[in-house]
């Protein structure tokens, strides 16, 4: 398969593109560097992107960032970071990305534990994650050409314990292994709306 990811020289990018690079042709699209870039925040940006690369058998977006502050420091303008980036740049993936993907492609969307279970400073991240999960469920009613959408939803990752632990005081770190599970489930399962939560 040809497989977009984007996001994938992050943290957990890296590791999802290593599985998949094994039997599969990735492209690599990210903010600053990669095989192509991509502000997901700006769908103008995104269908240039797929102008360049053309047609995928896969898209999976390891992207967004939302602030994380207190509630009452957040403003605003704080919100509309999140709304833009990792919302509606991932809602906007599927919309432009359904265009490029071959018949019964997929794509998979990120989102994370904030959405269940948050914790302090997220009011807004959790907000963006819970949007998304409610959008996959619904656009997996409507979108056409044989496409499944996802979501992968992770606790804490391994890889990034030490950086936001005490963010997370008693959550279980989850292995990469888990992690990339859950995309391989997403790529190449045949679940449509699926929230696929890898919490412990």
């Amino acid at each position: 398969m040809k497989i977009l990811i984007i996001g994938g020289n992050g943290t957990i990018g890296k590791t999802v593109v290593s599985h998949f690079n094994e039997k599969n042709e990735i492209l690599i699209a990210g903010r600053t560097n990669g095989d192509v870039t991509v502000d997901i925040a700006d769908s103008s940006s995104i269908k240039s992107m797929f102008e360049k690369i053309g047609k995928v058998d896969a898209i999976i977006c390891i992207a967004g960032e939302a602030k994380w502050d207190d509630f009452n420091k957040l403003s605003e303008d704080d919100y509309y970071i999140g709304l833009k980036s990792k919302l509606m740049g991932q809602v906007n993936l599927v919309r432009i990305g359904q265009n490029y993907l071959n018949s019964n492609g997929s794509i998979t969307l990120s989102t994370g534990i904030l959405a269940d279970d948050p914790v302090v400073k997220t009011t807004s991240a959790s907000m963006v994650n819970g949007g998304i999960h409610s959008f996959v469920q619904a656009v997996a009613l409507e979108i056409e050409n044989g496409i499944r959408v996802n979501v992968v939803s992770s606790g804490m990752v391994e890889d990034a314990y030490e950086k936001y632990k005490e963010y997370f005081p008693g959550h279980n770190p989850i292995p990469m292994k888990k992690v990339i599970n859950g995309y391989v489930r997403s790529v190449n399962g045949k679940g449509n709306g699926e929230i696929i939560r890898i919490y412990d």
